[in-house]
């Protein structure tokens, strides 16, 4: 279908990327534009970016409307993604110029295309033959017409680039301009597929026959921890491929995305592209225009990928579906896995959502009918899942200040005598949760934020885990100013590093926490060296228990089972059963069985009991029972709504306000809880204030909410922020 066209002078409505609410109208520029065109348009004295969003309003002096000042070379908005955005900021209760920021977060995208230096097979002969000049010639002759940067001829011959400059002066290669935003190398469906199980071929065909359908779908592929869900899925991209359709996978972790890419690569003989933090910007660009024109056949991202403008997307693979780090917690605030749902059914393409413990939204859908269910039950290939244990803590002989119980030491022992890795999970980063001083009992907390700061003994600095604040760790306490009396209290993974350490000497222990790297570089490279067999233990933060994959890892023990089943968050059984069983997946992967040892204080606990039966039908039965009595998510609807300021007695007072003037979402049978302080009442100096809204599954929450909020003019340092469907409570 051709996007609508308009000529010359006439009055279209352009969406920019500043925080204007609204539709700003110009005049179509010379030569005319499309709708969905991006274009440079003035705004005061600034020129700003925009998108032709349709026919303008007329509503103001037509003598005063200026012109669209020109038309970007870059492929038009597609009228789905038009509809995308307003459908989520609709959801979201998000201003249209967040969504058009959060769709063209790509740098110079009105820039023309930037050139670089290639080099490819000369046609000349150099004066003399070496070692080192003839491996650059064997590398450019073998791969032919490809022409490649400087940098990558050299890593691939394995000399310097001066050889290949002097090569150049001798006409043997060829040195040219290339522009930079070049097309990914095509992917090829039938490259390297493996051999599948009986029962992950039935999946994959499954996960086939639902793309033939080509339209809508949404299967949930649930399969336990090692049992080859990506092989599965990867054959639904192959053929999304085969169909000429674009794939986009979303990670939960940007460390994942180095061993995935290495898998995509080997299925289909090239890399895919990359959308997340990790890559340059002019990577970024690359990626989006490419996307743009249907020259990247499959992105591999993070959440944000969602908002690229895909040409022709046929499939979105979800994978951990059920990971928090796919809500978007600040900004325009969304579920990155429902809003994958969303875009699948607007584009009319299919939805994999992957986990091994599904999130209990995802469960309720397959129990509704809304969604498919594909299920890996056994491992592939020889292993098999672990033996779950639980150490009950209550009879165990731990010395005052340790943490590792006599029966996992005993077990790490019997690993470490066998050659094989043990992982010592806590759900904890840095080396202690609180640092307090035995003298007057004060305990360190943020300048800025009313959260304790975490001792980082690796930095020898105090951090904040709300604002990020970084400080040096005090000799003398700040409240009553003697020395030497500051203790930390409990076990963060760099303390837990010294006990292991201390008890023992000759294994090469390893921290694996995200806080401890300067970049996802560097990151992935340490989890490559400790999958190779780089440590015999290894000291791990919730990091470790996603998707990653140590064959030699035999033993899992869990320091403190018990830690997510504290507060008053609606998922903490939830939460606490899927961390517990992720981590305990990371045993036993290859031929050895593993081990997976839980240190509980409550080996009763219905969680603790779920999680060592395995009965994992019956956890979510008996946790959707619970949630439907009590009418919250996913059977009923909630918001959040967070006021803050660096005054606490206006943010207060606004809370209140609101509080008593609740007859919008009365109306609708809502009820309004608060206002209350934050759990964590000020960061960043500012003071937070929140209330929850509650109300039935069918109820018009969010056309609510906004005459609600509409009644409140906010001034001056204050700030509210809705979140449709809050995942945490923060």
């Amino acid at each position: 279908m051709t996007a609508e066209f308009f000529h010359e002078g006439d009055l279209v409505a352009v969406l920019t990327a500043q925080p204007i609410d609204r539709f700003l109208d110009y005049k179509a520029p010379e030569g005319g534009c499309h709708m969905g065109a991006f274009v440079e348009v003035p705004l005061g004295p600034r020129k700003v970016l925009g998108v032709v969003w349709g026919n303008g309003a007329g509503d103001f002096d037509c003598a005063k409307v200026r012109s669209v000042i020109r038309v970007l070379d870059v492929v038009p908005m597609r009228e789905e993604m038009q509809l995308f955005l307003t459908r989520v900021a609709d959801y979201t209760i998000t201003p249209m110029s967040q969504m058009l920021r959060l769709a063209t977060r790509a740098p110079g995208l009105g820039d023309a295309p930037s050139m670089r230096k290639v080099y490819r097979m000369g046609t000349g002969q150099p004066d003399r033959i070496t070692d080192a000049r003839t491996k650059v010639l064997a590398v450019l002759d073998e791969y032919g017409g490809l022409s490649f940067t400087l940098k990558e001829v050299a890593d691939m011959a394995g000399v310097g680039t001066s050889v290949v400059k002097g090569l150049v002066k001798q006409g043997a290669v060829s040195e040219e301009d290339a522009p930079r935003d070049v097309p990914y190398s095509t992917l090829d469906p039938d490259y390297g597929g493996k051999e599948l199980s009986t029962e992950q071929a039935v999946g994959a065909e499954a996960l086939r026959a639902a793309l033939r359908t080509d339209g809508y779908g949404t299967t949930l592929l649930k399969g336990v921890t090692g049992s080859g869900k990506t092989e599965v899925y990867l054959e639904a991209v192959a053929e999304c491929l085969r169909q000429g359709k674009q794939a986009l996978v979303l990670l939960p972790e940007i460390a994942l995305s180095g061993e995935f890419i290495n898998r995509v690569e080997a299925r289909f003989g090239f890399k895919p592209a990359e959308w997340h933090s990790g890559v340059t910007m002019t990577e970024r660009r690359r990626c989006w225009k490419m996307v743009g024109q249907g020259a990247a056949q499959m992105v591999v991202g993070a959440r944000s990928a969602l908002f690229l403008p895909y040409q022709n997307l046929g499939l979105i693979v979800v994978d951990e579906e059920h990971d928090t780090s796919y809500k978007q917690e600040d900004g325009v605030l969304y579920n990155a896995r429902d809003m994958a749902v969303l875009r699948a059914a607007i584009n009319g393409a299919q939805v994999v959502l992957a986990s091994a413990t599904p999130s209990l939204e995802s469960w309720a859908n397959v129990e509704a009918g809304k969604y498919q269910r594909v299920e890996l039950k056994s491992r592939f290939g020889p292993a098999v899942m672990p033996e779950m244990t639980a150490i009950d803590m209550r009879v165990e002989d731990v010395p005052n200040g340790k943490w590792v119980s006599p029966t996992l030491k005993n077990a790490i022992s019997g690993r470490l005598e066998k050659g094989e890795q043990s992982l010592i999970f806590l759900n904890r980063r840095g080396y202690a949760p609180i640092t307090i001083c035995r003298a007057c009992g004060h305990q360190i907390g943020c300048d800025h934020c009313d959260a304790r700061m975490v001792e980082h003994r690796f930095l020898n600095r105090l951090m904040c885990h709300q604002c990020g604040e970084t400080k040096p760790m005090p000799t003398v306490c700040p409240h009553c100013e003697v020395e030497g009396k500051l203790a930390p209290v409990g076990p963060g993974v760099e303390r837990m590093a010294e006990e292991v350490t201390a008890l023992f000497p000759d294994a090469r222990v390893v921290v694996l926490s995200s806080d401890l790297y300067g970049s996802a570089r560097a990151m992935k490279a340490h989890i490559e060296e400790i999958a190779q067999g780089g440590a015999d233990i290894i000291i791990g933060t919730q990091l470790v228990a996603k998707g990653h994959n140590f064959p030699n890892l035999t033993l899992v023990g869990v320091i403190d089972a018990d830690l997510g089943l504290q507060g008053s968050d609606l998922r903490a059984a939830e939460r606490t059963f899927q961390l517990m069983r992720q981590v305990a997946g990371r045993a036993g992967r290859a031929e050895t069985p593993g081990t997976a040892m839980l240190q509980t204080f409550q080996p009763e606990h219905a969680v603790i009991m779920a999680i060592l039966a395995g009965d994992e039908e019956s956890f979510w039965a008996a946790e959707a029972a619970e949630r439907k009595a009590a009418g919250v998510p996913p059977y009923g609807r909630m918001a959040g709504i967070i006021l803050s300021s660096t005054n606490a007695q206006e943010v207060f007072d606004l809370g209140a306000d609101m509080a008593r003037r609740d007859e919008p979402l009365r109306r609708i049978g809502a009820q309004v809880f608060g206002p209350a302080p934050a759990p964590i009442a000020r960061v960043r100096g500012r003071h937070r204030v929140r209330l929850l809204v509650k109300a039935e599954k069918a109820a018009p929450l969010q056309k609510a909410l906004v005459a609600w909020a509409a009644q409140f003019k906010l001034r001056g340092e204050l700030r509210m922020a809705i979140d449709i469907d809050p995942q945490s409570f923060y």
